[in-house]
């Protein structure tokens, strides 16, 4: 902590953490160290006769990240972690019940316990800039404000304004701050930033913050006022139909709006801290801080690319199939500043391609996210062609079009005829072995699976499949394009599905199959949204498109010369042959749907599968729904192609939207106890048949007491 005191008495002080190799700190943010060296520094300075107010800044970007996990985890050493949270809560504390006025000039992006200090103080310019992001998201990793957040930001903004920021754990821009209420004044640079801070210091040379008066009231009215009364009666409601109870979090929150803005400022702090204690108990925090913080920072930070090869920057890519997948790609590319060859049979279903990236660049201009400028020069990096010679000075060629070994036989090798010898070949396949479709490539050293996912633009995981002959080189330059794109990239070996389709599949087919029993579908949707997953294995269906599943598990049979046919089999060739609803693109499949843009279950699915007379109760439904996909990844583990369980955690919830709450897919195994799993998942065959069949690996595990992850992370 750096400060100095100028001539009229007001002090700045710059929160400027040090930079260390030994645990690679860039950013500010709370830990033991600085925690310290700041309610120290604070001390000195409200109890320095000379310093008349208070301007805290920041020189680094992030001004604030917030609160340091590393230092907390294991979450559950409580002592340790509650002296850390309640001893900079106590400093905020002092911070704002001294007479000197204290101003927040927020040069950064300022988040969690950042903000939480800003709120501690008498007033908060903001620097401009859209890319400064302002918020408490402290809900997306299963906690909550322990520094006041919860307290501070409901009395300043309002009840129902704070509660869908803590809820959601919204980042805002500063102008959409400024707009509601959680900065006071904008400026245009850094140096602007302190000018209003000092004269805002000088224009009120003694303050007091608003909760700490005696006729503070609550903007927009308390807890038991007619409005916000009904909001809480309705929360847990609300709260149980979009959570289904799997994120304690929540909840909490809403607790602490509710009993601590009945009290005064300093018992709502500490009802605060006691649910902050209670969710540090939670596996659900330890689950997603440890997978969906640390494990993504990790794969985001290229910490498994092979270290000697030299980073690969793309100039221009080749994308060969304008379709919705390589229209998605080519968006992507484009918008990340490299240039891209859409290709496709004829100028116009090139042009088609290029006319989503058109669509999605004029929302974002609307809504101000891009200028115009940005729009065109995005656009005009996409050159849809049908001619395979404008492919032939790309750095990169990415098979987008039907899964068709005879079509993409035949796109590759005219690409690779006309592009340079030295490029990297993709396919964006989802399930067809890499391997087998890398016969048709000249380099097969130099081909490599991209799978990207629907929607593209969206997505924030690629699956790179390591063929058989593929090397570290093209490993490397495929991590560094997924990079490029902002993307997450998790690596795995060659095979049928890969991981992510192998293990999604598990679950469509498993509605599909308590479909065909007699389950309710209403039952079978429900309990996949119960389990945790996006939607109901049914709904999924649809949107995928039965007749893509059709076609898949036709070639699945095909390839392995199968003449069992499973249920899905059964169930998705009657849809696509005999009743011709193909899912939501065709207007109908599990589901119909209506002109206001809603979906109701298709209610002659009663008479295609009568419902059997003794339904499953929805936890066993719950657990099949879940245990398929778990023992298909398993599975993978056990035939090597995912070999790391982090990425086979990241890309179980990134890619098909395994329960984030569970920590991820082999995580999940840990925590329900291997043994315990294999035991019930043996039940579960013995009625159900082989996908159930536990894998040997997860035997020999259960019996020597093995889990994926270190038990004390």
């Amino acid at each position: 902590m750096n400060y100095s005191i100028d001539n009229a008495g007001i002090a700045t002080l710059i929160f400027d953490m040090p930079s260390s190799t030994d645990n690679n700190k860039t950013v500010n943010c709370w830990n033991d160290s600085s925690i310290s060296a700041f309610a120290t520094t604070i001390q000195q300075l409200l109890k320095d006769n000379k310093v008349k107010g208070l301007i805290i800044t920041s020189e680094k970007e992030p001004f604030c990240a917030g609160a340091d996990l590393k230092e907390l985890m294991p979450l559950t050493r409580l002592d340790r972690n509650m002296k850390l949270v309640l001893r900079l809560a106590n400093c905020f504390r002092d911070l704002e019940k001294s007479s000197k006025p204290v101003v927040a000039a927020i040069t950064g992006t300022v988040l969690g316990g950042g903000y939480e200090l800003c709120l501690a103080c008498n007033y908060r310019v903001a620097v401009n800039n859209k890319k400064i992001k302002l918020g408490l998201p402290e809900v997306q990793l299963g906690l909550l404000p322990g520094a006041g957040g919860t307290q501070r930001l409901s009395r300043l903004i309002g009840i129902e304004a704070s509660s869908n920021f803590l809820l959601e754990g919204t980042k805002i821009s500063p102008d959409i701050a400024k707009e509601k209420g959680l900065v006071d004044e904008l400026v245009e640079t850094s140096e602007q930033a302190t000018a209003a801070a000092k004269k805002w210091i000088i224009a009120n040379p003694e303050v007091k913050q608003p909760w700490d008066k005696k006729e503070f009231i609550i903007p927009g009215g308390g807890v038991q006022s007619p409005k916000n009364y009904m909001l809480f009666t309705a929360a847990n409601a609300v709260l149980a139909q979009k959570t289904y109870n799997n994120y304690p979090a929540p909840k909490a929150i809403t607790a602490c709006l509710y009993e601590g803005l009945q009290l005064d400022i300093d018992s709502g702090l500490i009802i605060e801290q006691r649910y902050f204690k209670k969710l540090l108990t939670t596996p659900q925090a330890t689950n997603i801080i440890r997978t969906m913080f640390f494990g993504l920072n990790k794969l985001n930070s290229a910490t498994k690319r092979t270290k000697d090869i030299s980073p690969t920057k793309f100039r221009k890519v080749g994308v060969l199939g304008a379709g919705m997948m390589g229209a998605g790609i080519a968006y992507s590319t484009a918008s990340v500043g490299i240039e891209v060859v859409l290709k496709d049979v004829s100028i116009e279903a090139a042009e088609k391609g290029k006319l989503y990236s058109q669509k999605l660049l004029q929302k974002r201009m609307q809504k101000g996210q891009i200028t115009e400028k940005q729009y065109s020069e995005i656009l005009n990096r996409i050159l849809p062609t049908a001619k395979a010679a404008d492919l032939k000075d790309v750095d990169l060629i990415i098979e987008a079009v039907p899964e068709n070994r005879k079509i993409k036989e035949a796109v590759i090798k005219e690409a690779e005829e006309i592009a340079t010898s030295s490029i990297l070949t993709a396919s964006n396949t989802s399930t067809l072995p890499i391997t087998g479709l890398a016969e048709y490539s000249r380099r097969q050293n130099k081909f490599i699976g991209l799978h990207f996912f629907s929607p593209v633009d969206k997505m924030p995981l690629v699956e790179i499949i390591r063929g058989k002959k593929t090397d570290e080189d093209a490993v490397a330059k495929a991590m560094d394009f997924t990079l490029a794109l902002r993307k997450t990239p998790i690596v795995v070996n060659d095979g049928r599905g890969f991981f992510t389709s192998r293990v999604f599949t598990t679950y469509v087919n498993e509605g599909m199959a308590l479909l065909k029993e007699g389950v309710e579908p209403a039952l079978i949707e429900n309990a996949g949204k119960m389990a945790g997953m996006p939607v109901g294995p049914l709904a999924v269906a649809d949107e995928v498109s039965l007749d893509l599943i059709y076609h898949i598990l036709k070639q699945n049979e095909a390839d392995l010369a199968s003449s069992n046919q499973s249920a899905a089999a059964i169930v998705s060739t009657q849809f696509v042959q005999e009743l011709k609803r193909l899912g939501r693109k065709s207007g109908g499949g599990f589901y119909d749907y209506l002109a206001d843009g809603k979906k109701v279950l298709w209610p002659k699915l009663a008479t295609l599968f009568p419902k059997s007379t003794k339904q499953p109760d929805i936890n066993t439904v719950i657990k099949r729904l879940l245990f398929v996909q778990v023992l298909e990844a398993a599975r993978a583990w056990q035939d090597g192609i995912v070999t790391d369980p982090l990425e086979g955690d990241i890309g179980s919830i990134l890619g098909i939207g395994f329960p984030p709450f569970t920590g991820g897919i082999f995580t999940y195994i840990d925590q329900f106890g291997i043994a315990k799993f294999v035991e019930e998942a043996s039940e579960f065959a013995k009625k159900l048949g082989e996908a159930f069949a536990v894998p040997e690996i997860l035997k020999k595990m259960a019996s020597a007491q093995q889990t994926f992850y270190p038990k004390e992370m």
